[in-house]
């Protein structure tokens, strides 16, 4: 599991991915966010989301009704 962990759980596009985008200033360089959502199109979003800015998205996986993705600062 990640050091640093967000719960965007209940929040729909695009609260999850600006929440995430606020958080990832507060990682250091080099290590994870996990973000955990419910919002199923932020599938796309947080891929699109590390294209743009230069991170990495490490893994994403689903756990029944919650989406979970692994952000590596870059």
């Amino acid at each position: 599991m990640a050091a640093h962990v967000l719960n965007a759980e209940g929040l729909n596009c695009p609260l999850p991915i600006l929440k995430a985008k606020k958080a990832l200033k507060d990682v250091p360089q080099g290590e994870i966010l996990e973000v955990r959502s419910t919002d199923p199109g932020s599938v796309a979003d947080f891929a699109a989301f590390c294209n743009q800015t230069g991170n990495t998205l490490v893994s994403s996986s689903t756990e029944g009704k919650i989406y979970k993705f692994e952000i590596k600062r870059n």
